[in-house]
């Protein structure tokens, strides 16, 4: 019997190092299903929501830097996937989506479930195509990978169920992917970024994601240039550790110290970022830019240089030039800012032996210290992404996954499935919102029918918290964002996992201890402080006076609790 199309797309895949398919299936997906059944050798990972595996394709393609896969079956199994690919793709790391399809008889008729997967999946990723013979599939499948891989980034396999069935044409080949290139700049512009570095008399280092794997260089060069070092918020894993000339995050989760070090810089020097928030640049200093995506480059304010190029091999060509400077005034005031907010800020993670309410700085804390030394930790949108980003202490060796750029709902337990498939031995935390954790509920059933020892800690604070904050400064009356919740630990062993419930900050550490340590999945249902404010690291006079508008409406209609309340939780500690 003649190998069929599937068969050859999964060996082919088994060449490329894929070693998981993230998916629901379904009957466009048969051929497909059945050829890994087969062969045993790529683990088909049972999702409950398309959209949760992309993320968790996402994620595992973070941690690994290497191919992930995801697949949906034709019609809403691939509008589902839509959404964790758009996070893959604006994270910029390698994803393949196979998106199977009606049958090729049907297409352009109005068949049932009847969508065109080469024209949806367009804006998220890279490539895209369908296969409509056996005889295209290797040509798409291997140009599909590649892309991936390269460009960092989506790509989708759109694929007839009756396509995916017929006699395969042709056999998996010996290559399949590139090694990754190395790009380095042209000897003219490191020459002048030297220079305009040299000239400068205030430097401020921008650190992003792209300085993963240049942590040693970019250490080396703000010593030379006598720079504070501000990161973006996913620049912190790969740069916030042994860093002695760390002066925190900046932007609207980040630090004042981080805030302050950028706006009297003289030259910015961002290293592998594209850092979106303009009111953070600053304003009469010279910036100057080193990254490998050209696109990025400019993108968020007028440069004096951009170099394209990796940071870790520019800065390799770049530090023999550099001179090696003795005026340490910025650096040393950027310091002191630093120690001073991160004073501030570790008085608003402590609890009173007392109090009566769980502050989240005072768990995201407490978790940190309890965490593993190699833990990987996934944090929600919204408000877990500021404790986080705050309270979260990496150390070369711990990892940060977020939906930092694509800003999505209910990622973080979704991308710990993804993180714990991947490395079954490590410990794997899930930082969730009650908003979060409720929208994509249906995975929490994944951990225990994939046998995947996540630990979710829920911050229950019954309401949509950022989008609470955001509706007050902006002077609006919270509206629509309250959750009625359940007690989610029960929720948790009627299900079979270990459900630990906290409404007290005295329990909180022995509660986390027991749910770290525990062997198989655990949820810990935190009942927090709902109205915690996120003090943005600089208050504008608008931001000041919609706030004021809000009080002033709260008192109006009759809501006059709600301030008591906002007042005792963050006034009284």
């Amino acid at each position: 019997m003649s190998k069929s199309t599937a068969a050859l797309l999964v060996d082919t895949l088994e060449r490329a190092g894929v070693k998981r398919i993230y998916g629901v299936v379904g009957d466009s997906l048969n051929g497909i299903t059945d050829a890994l059944r087969a062969t045993g050798e790529i683990e088909w990972v049972h999702m409950r929501h398309e959209e949760s595996a992309g993320f968790a394709a996402g994620a595992e393609a973070h941690l690994t830097g290497e191919l992930a896969v995801c697949a949906g079956s034709c019609g809403p199994g691939n509008l589902h996937l839509i959404n964790g690919l758009f996070d893959c793709h604006r994270s910029g790391v390698p994803v393949l989506a196979i998106a199977a399809h009606i049958p090729s008889t049907e297409i352009g008729i109005d068949y049932f479930q009847a969508t065109h997967p080469e024209k949806l999946f367009e804006e998220c990723s890279h490539y895209v195509e369908l296969v409509s013979s056996p005889a295209q599939l290797l040509q798409v499948l291997t140009r599909a990978i590649r892309v991936a891989v390269a460009k960092r980034g989506v790509a989708v396999v759109v694929i007839p169920g009756d396509v995916a069935l017929r006699p395969a044409v042709g056999k998996a080949p010996q290559w399949v992917l590139p090694a990754a290139p190395v790009l380095r700049p042209a000897d003219t512009e490191v020459t002048r970024l030297a220079t305009l570095l040299n000239d400068a008399s205030r430097v401020t280092l921008l650190c992003g994601a792209g300085c993963a794997g240049a942590h040693a260089q970019v250490i080396e060069v703000a010593g030379r240039l006598k720079a504070p070092i501000v990161h973006a918020l996913r620049g912190k894993e790969h740069i916030e550790h042994e860093n002695p000339y760390d002066v925190g995050m900046t932007g609207f989760v980040g630090f004042a110290s981080g805030y302050e070090a950028m706006k009297s810089c003289d030259t910015l020097l961002m290293l592998g970022t594209d850092f979106p928030y303009r009111p953070f640049y600053p304003e009469n200093a010279r910036v100057v830019q080193i990254d490998v995506r050209p696109e990025a480059l400019g993108n968020r304010c007028p440069l004096e240089l951009g170099v394209l190029g990796g940071v870790r091999e520019t800065l390799e060509m770049l530090l023999p030039a550099l001179k090696d400077k003795t005026d340490t005034r910025h650096l040393d005031a950027a310091l002191a800012d630093y120690r001073q907010s991160r004073k501030d800020l570790d008085a608003l993670a402590e609890s009173g032996p007392d109090s009566g309410v769980i502050h989240p700085q005072y768990l995201t804390r407490l978790v940190s210290e309890l965490a593993s030394d190699d833990a990987i930790f996934t944090c929600d949108v919204g408000t877990p992404v500021v404790w986080a980003a705050r309270y979260l202490k990496l150390n070369g060796r711990r990892r940060l996954v977020g939906s930092f750029n694509h800003g999505s709902m209910a990622n973080a337990m979704l991308q710990a499935i993804g993180a714990q498939s991947a490395f079954p031995r490590r410990q794997v935390i899930s930082l969730s919102g009650d908003g979060g954790f409720t929208m994509m509920m249906g995975e929490f059933n994944t951990l225990v029918q994939q046998g995947l020892p996540v630990k979710v800690v829920v911050l229950n604070n019954g309401t949509l918290g950022f989008v609470e904050i955001e509706m007050k400064a902006n002077g609006f009356l919270p509206t629509g964002v309250d959750l009625k919740n359940p007690n989610f630990a029960l929720m948790a062993e009627a299900m079979g996992i270990r459900g630990i419930r906290v409404e007290k900050p005295q329990d909180l550490k022995a509660a986390l201890a027991a749910a770290f340590s525990h062997d198989g999945p655990a949820l810990v249902d935190v009942v927090s402080a709902r109205q915690e404010l996120v003090l943005p690291p600089k208050t504008t006079l608008g931001e000041v006076f919609h706030f004021g508008m809000f009080t002033m409406k709260a008192v109006l209609d009759g809501r006059g609790r709600e301030l008591i309340d906002l007042a005792r939780t963050n006034l009284r500690r």
